[in-house]
């Protein structure tokens, strides 16, 4: 997929990517599936696949 670009302030953080879907919640945490892919929050969500 693309690089799809979530921000979420203090409400909890959904991105989703084909099959792959993370929830969030503060405090900040990262999160990594199988492959490039690495979310964190609440701050900014960015996430990163295969371009």
């Amino acid at each position: 997929c693309p690089q799809p670009v979530a921000t979420a302030r203090s409400e909890p953080c959904v991105v989703s990517c084909a099959t792959s879907r993370v929830i969030i919640y503060p405090p900040p945490v990262v999160v990594t599936f199988p492959g490039p892919i690495i979310t964190t929050c609440p701050q900014q969500a960015v996430l990163g696949g295969p371009a």
